[in-house]
């Protein structure tokens, strides 16, 4: 039995006669999850894009009073400007600062805590954009 011994090496390469292990490189590159990767170090995730809000048909921006889900409090959602998430941002901190209150923007739709509709409608229009009152 001593004479049958062979180095790590040597039944490495009887295994993947390439000479290369490629059956753990593609395990590798295959996995989403992966966190650290002995080949290249501590794997960075890379961030999705922000997406784009959708407009809707008519061109109309929807403004939209709700209190659902929020404690009885008043909050209005601006929906259906189609820019992308920086702009969005720019556009709800003007808001913001003319309506004296909070807010935030949301998966492409402008949140103003408060009810101020016509403020903002009229904010809005200012800045050249159609708009409707949606919901209650």
């Amino acid at each position: 039995m001593a004479g049958n011994k062979i180095s790590l090496a040597d039944w490495q390469a009887q295994l993947n006669p390439q000479g290369s292990n490629t059956a753990v490189k593609t395990a590798v590159k295959d996995d989403a999850n992966l966190v650290y990767s002995t080949e290249g170090g501590k794997i960075v995730a890379k961030a999705p894009a922000k997406a784009v809000a959708e407009a809707f048909a008519d061109g109309a921006v929807r403004i939209r009073r709700e209190t659902k889900g929020r404690g009885g409090k008043a909050v209005l959602t601006i929906s259906g400007i189609a820019k992308p998430h920086d702009e969005l941002v720019l556009l709800a901190a003007k808001l913001k600062k003319k309506c004296a209150c909070g807010g935030a923007v949301k998966d492409g739709i402008i949140e103003i805590q408060g009810d101020k509709r016509m403020l903002v409608e009229q904010l809005l229009q200012a800045e050249g954009f159609k708009t409707k009152w949606a919901g209650g």
